[in-house]
């Protein structure tokens, strides 16, 4: 498919401590890229007649109401297509592939649960008549706060495990490279996430993994798609695009904080990242809700 050639791999807000984070938003236009994350997601749109959903190697044009789960490292994107309506609803729901363990899922009541999930790799579009059902109960849960949220979010997950005419988008289960699932990537993954704040250079890094700067350089390219400088600066944004949301900081202060020594390169970094610039982004997200 075509559409492999423009995938990447995002890091989301989503930190190891967070339970459930939801972007709730009204936008005019879809072109966020196809992409894949570890995280679930749980993603409502109203009001989006017209746009293109791909899941996998599912691709279809999408009523007025839909709602889909898509599994861990599964990629995804919704496209403006051929839609020409303004103030459409998006909700999405991110939260990690491990926020219920094993042991939890494996209690006999969880079984519906544990099942969604694992079809989950598929992707799942729910019925038109149980997304109505639920629509109220996912407009309302950005509101909500503490464990009210969280207590939500998981009903409204259970519901949907217990709902019936459930539809898998993907035919097979396309998972691309994770870092999860490499050695030599988690070491990598858990350096730049300890030191990502502070100048990190090739060299350091090539010699960290044991590689010279050439083999380093091919095998994260390799495995990730990216250069290291646009792994680095994809943690980076990652940090900044949560900080933006949740402290009262200036932009410089976050730029900084986050590791870059320049202003003008953390907008152009954040700019081609995210479609936005760091500003725009922040106003765009400001309802976000968040369990720490």
């Amino acid at each position: 498919m075509d559409i492999l050639k423009r995938i990447h791999r995002e890091i989301t807000p989503l930190s190891s401590q967070d339970s459930f984070l939801v972007f709730d938003r009204v936008k005019d236009f879809f072109d966020y890229p196809v992409h894949f994350h570890p995280e679930l997601e749980l993603n409502f749109i109203s009001n989006g007649k017209g746009i293109r959903r791909i899941v996998g190697d599912s691709i279809e044009e999408i009523s007025d109401l839909e709602l889909v789960l898509v599994g861990s490292n599964l990629f995804h994107g919704w496209e403006q297509h051929v839609c020409t309506r303004r103030n459409i609803h998006e909700i999405t729901v991110q939260f990690h592939n491990d926020l219920f363990g094993s042991a939890f899922l494996d209690r006999r009541i969880m079984k519906p649960l544990k099942d969604m999930f694992i079809r989950s790799a598929h992707g799942i579009l729910f019925s038109k008549e149980e997304t109505e059902i639920l629509a109220p109960r996912i407009l309302r849960v950005s509101k909500l706060g503490g464990i009210d949220y969280f207590i939500e979010l998981f009903s409204i997950l259970y519901d949907l495990a217990n709902s019936r005419n459930q539809r898998l988008l993907s035919t097979t289960t396309i998972h691309l490279n994770s870092f999860e699932n490499n050695d030599k990537l988690k070491t990598l993954y858990d350096y730049v996430q300890e030191n990502y704040a502070n100048k990190i250079t090739l060299k350091e890094v090539s010699e960290m993994m044991n590689m010279s700067s050439v083999s380093f350089n091919r095998f994260i390219k390799k495995r990730t798609g990216k250069t290291f400088v646009e792994y680095l600066n994809d943690v980076r944004i990652g940090y900044a695009s949560r900080w933006l949301i949740e402290r009262d900081l200036s932009i410089s202060e976050i730029a900084f904080l986050c590791g870059f020594n320049s202003i003008a390169n953390f907008n152009r970094v954040f700019k081609k990242a995210k479609g936005r610039t760091p500003s725009v982004y922040k106003q765009e997200f400001s309802g976000i809700k968040r369990v720490l």
